[in-house]
């Protein structure tokens, strides 16, 4: 096979193709200078950041010929012997296929000998968290206090996985996120040498796509090329990494703005169609949303834009859109970027999302535009003079004398604490026409309920989980909450809670919740009643057969017939 991968081809061979990590290469170069470069290094940082890259090519630079250098010359036969893997005293171990302490202690046993050709023998541990506990304590001596001759580089993606004790023995440096700039000149002068027509369009796409890797970078521009004619165009791009196109985000975003559901969804529905990666159609759009947001705030900030281009549909909608709108939205569709992660359905959620944000906000028109309804503002005066009005009497009104009885204070006082009024009327309603079958089925399925509920909404589900149904009817079920604060933190989510548990049931019921401690005195209150209008009902349940059963199985359960 005589192509090979534009990663593999441009791989840097100098500091100097490095890209974006001058913080590392910089301290590298005055330390090799110096000759004061130190026994172990430890290089941290995402894939596809230049770690393995920066550690093959400190290795040339202290054992070439030239040295002490600031850069391989890449001309030496020790920097073609490293280059091509001819020189055994540089040694690459990837750790993630030598993980054992048989692979370790052959290392500590070797690096007592001396390096055969070139000055320095160099150990590059690639993915060292990889290495079992057990492998690193038998490193650690020889990391520690190793010959003269020897260096070790350790890299890593994960260096919270690495004990202390090693960190502590080496230099860390730490390879930062590339930036796009960073990877659109790389990309730029790899084109150039290859003779390649990419739109400026294309390349700033790629560079979104990467996430901050240059590797990651080349290999999406390899894919484009092959996808493309002869000019690598966005869209080409596009179809390669499952982007979504600044056109169509402007569109949903102008339709979510101006509260044009269908159009919002029917776009939506549209890219998925077309084979787009939902997931990815939510990370375009936070940035999108990042971009104009940012542009809306300062429009000076448009060099640190990464996911839209200045022009004029971009100029229009940020002149429409209001500030508070957009970070509404941006909350609303990180949410989903989380809920997406756990779910085999990501449409829906999406779907979700934008009606949330096209429901959330009323579109607003500037000033200028605004005409006041004078029929509105003479009924809002109207109101306003008859509050006055009622204030200035309730001010004169001398202090009622306290009348109320205990009970009802007692009352008063719990209302002011809790916002949650008991409809006890309309529970004593549901008692009379509570069955002792709609009960049980609805005790059946409260689980499964429940569950059905977390996984629909984790706030709504925190309300209700500490309750339990006590009556039923067709059309009304009871529930005692554990907390009392639940019962008002139950009602904002009411109608979401009740529309699942009607997805269980097969049928709608209205929940009334009450409080426990509530309940049990209205259920006390209820049975002395129902004695009293059936005196023969005691002689039943003082009945030794029937009093065992209630212990056994509670009162609720137990029904006595004739």
């Amino acid at each position: 096979m005589s192509y090979q991968a534009l990663y593999r081809k441009w791989r840097p061979r100098t500091f100097a193709d490095v890209a974006g990590q001058s913080h590392i290469t910089r301290t590298l170069q005055n330390a090799m200078m110096q000759d004061k470069f130190s026994h172990a290094y430890l290089f941290t940082g995402p894939r596809g950041t230049g770690k393995t890259s920066a550690a093959k090519i400190f290795a040339q630079a202290i054992n070439c010929e030239h040295a002490p250098a600031k850069e391989p010359c890449n001309e030496c036969a020790a920097c073609r012997g490293i280059l091509d893997g001819s020189i055994s005293d540089v040694i690459e171990i990837d750790a993630a296929s030598n993980t054992s302490v048989d692979d370790i202690r052959e290392i500590r046993d070797n690096v007592k000998y001396a390096s055969s050709v070139v000055p320095y023998k160099v150990y590059i541990i690639d993915e060292v968290h990889m290495i079992s506990v057990n492998a690193f304590n038998a490193l650690l001596k020889t990391l520690e206090e190793p010959p003269k001759h020897v260096v070790f580089i350790l890299a890593t993606t994960e260096p919270h996985k690495i004990p202390l004790t090693i960190i502590s023995r080496c230099q860390r440096f730490d390879f930062k996120p590339i930036s796009n700039q960073a990877i659109v000149d790389r990309m730029k002068y790899v084109v150039e040498q290859e003779q390649i027509s990419v739109t400026p369009e294309a390349l700033d796409a790629v560079a979104l796509a990467a996430e901050g890797g240059m590797r990651d970078a080349l290999s999406i521009l390899d894919q484009a090329i092959s996808y493309s004619d002869d000019v690598v165009e966005l869209d080409d791009v596009l179809a390669v990494t499952g982007g979504v196109s600044q056109q169509i985000l402007t569109e949903i975003v102008q339709a979510m703005f101006e509260k044009d559901v269908k159009q919002a969804l029917e776009l939506l529905d549209t890219l998925i169609q077309n084979g787009k990666d939902p997931a990815r159609f939510v990370y375009d759009m936070i940035y999108f949303l990042r971009d104009l947001l940012l542009y809306k705030s300062a429009p000076s900030l448009e060099g640190i834009l990464e996911r839209a281009a200045i022009d004029e549909p971009f100029k229009e909608l940020t002149a429409h859109v209001t500030e508070a709108w957009i970070q509404h939205a941006m909350l609303k569709l990180n949410e989903c970027q989380q809920e997406i992660r756990w779910t085999n359905h990501p449409k829906v959620f999406i779907e979700i999302t934008l009606i949330a944000i096209t429901n959330r906000y009323e579109t607003t028109v500037t000033a200028q535009s605004t005409d006041i309804d004078s029929d509105a503002l003479m009924q809002v005066t109207a109101k306003l003079t008859a509050l006055e009005k009622e204030l200035a009497v309730l001010k004169q009104a001398p202090v009622a004398k306290e009348t109320q009885t205990s009970e009802p204070k007692r009352r008063t006082m719990r209302s002011s604490k809790n916002s949650y009024k008991i409809p006890f009327e309309r529970i004593r309603q549901t008692l009379q026409e509570a069955e002792k079958q709609a009960l049980k089925n609805v005790q059946t399925q409260w689980a499964g309920f429940l569950n059905q509920l977390k996984a629909t909404s984790a706030p709504a589900h925190a309300t209700i989980q500490d309750s339990k149904p006590v009556a039923a009817s067709n059309d009304h079920i009871v529930v005692a909450f554990k907390y009392e604060i639940h019962c008002s933190l139950f009602l904002d989510n009411k109608q979401l809670v009740e529309s699942v548990l009607a997805t269980v049931l097969n049928h709608t019921a209205s929940i009334i919740p009450i409080p426990i401690q509530d309940w049990k005195k209205l259920r006390s209150e209820y049975v002395q009643k129902q004695e009293q209008a059936d005196p023969g009902g005691e002689e039943k349940k003082d009945d030794p057969l029937v009093m065992e059963a209630q212990k056994l199985f509670g009162e609720d359960i137990i029904q006595v017939h004739e």
